[in-house]
């Protein structure tokens, strides 16, 4: 795995080229960050000039009750490699799961980074933990809830990661034994940039650092989403949306029907509930669940575990 932590250094690009991640494929990935947040793939300079730029603020990744699948979700993509764009570009200062420094170390590089001149964004991948005054959620001897409150205090910018974060996913689900909430909920603010899924497509969440990196106004749908990527249902950017329009359903995953691409609404897909891009932006550029056979389960909304469940059956 080629991870780097606390970089952000002068001549990103050529620290990458000797990484195996050409100008070329470092562009490629630029015009689909620049598709995803509507700018059209012209504007990958745009997009590079912002991941490059000599004065880019530091990242704090806090990890919360998660499983840890939305960093996984970055580090496992390739072509072009999103690890390597994402960690040596941007200065990422403290991420638990990844940076080599533990202890005493840890803690100090988290608070340089707080008490940072230049500021910070505040990354936070999982729900909180409340039962206990938090107690059932620790990290480094602080609770979850005490690290989150204290680095939302100075944060520039907070995005919460994957919908755990976002609106307290399966921590939060039904008889949610430790009284998990949101990051959102837990803090009582709106400004929070939801990056919801399970997990979500990185080239949202680093759409969501460019338009920060740039200064663009990053505007939020009631559920305080990014619209450029959850302003249209599943649904609607469907490739299986013709045969829902024709009447054409499967009626099994084994059907010659689900083989010929027919629509998975009878199977349970709950893409018409669902606000998301999954079917333009991709997986690793390269697939997502219904084109791949697979009903979407509406992970990028509120309560889904309760309210989408049982997964496999019609509404």
């Amino acid at each position: 795995m080629r991870v780097s932590i606390g970089l952000a250094k002068d001549d990103a690009e050529k620290r990458l080229e000797e990484k195996g991640v050409s100008r070329r494929d470092f562009m490629k990935f630029c015009a689909a960050v620049a598709t995803a947040l509507g700018m059209g793939p012209g504007a990958a300079a745009e997009v590079a000039a912002a991941l490059t730029a000599k004065k880019r603020p530091s990242v704090i990744y806090l990890h919360g009750a998660e499983c840890t699948g939305c960093s996984e979700a970055v580090l496992r993509t390739y072509e072009p490699f999103i690890d390597a764009l994402i960690l040596d570009t941007i200065s990422l200062d403290y991420h638990e799961t990844i940076m080599a420094a533990a202890g005493e170390a840890a803690e100090k590089a988290l608070n340089d980074a707080i008490n940072s001149p230049d500021g910070f964004v505040l990354v936070h991948e999982g729900a909180i933990p409340t039962i206990g005054n938090g107690t059932w959620g620790m990290v480094g001897g602080h609770t979850m809830a005490d690290n989150l409150k204290k680095c939302a205090a100075k944060a520039k910018a907070i995005i919460a990661m994957g919908t755990c974060a976002t609106f307290g996913g399966v921590q939060a689900a039904k008889p949610n034994p430790t009284q998990a909430v949101s990051v959102s909920e837990f803090l009582g603010r709106k400004d929070v940039i939801n990056i919801a899924g399970c997990p979500p497509n990185p080239i949202n969440f680093v759409g969501a650092v460019v338009a920060f990196l740039k200064g663009d106004k990053i505007e939020l749908d009631s559920l305080q989403r990014p619209k450029v990527f959850f302003g249209k249902l599943v649904h609607d950017l469907c490739e299986r949306l013709p045969h829902f329009d024709k009447g054409e359903f499967a009626k099994s995953f084994d059907s010659p029907e689900a083989k010929k691409g027919w629509c998975l609404y009878e199977l349970g897909c709950r893409g018409p509930e669902t606000y998301n891009n999954c079917p333009k932006v991709l997986f690793n550029s390269t697939n997502w669940p219904v084109k791949a056979g697979h009903p979407c389960i509406g992970c990028s909304e509120p309560k889904f575990w309760d309210s989408m469940s049982p997964f496999y059956s019609a509404r």
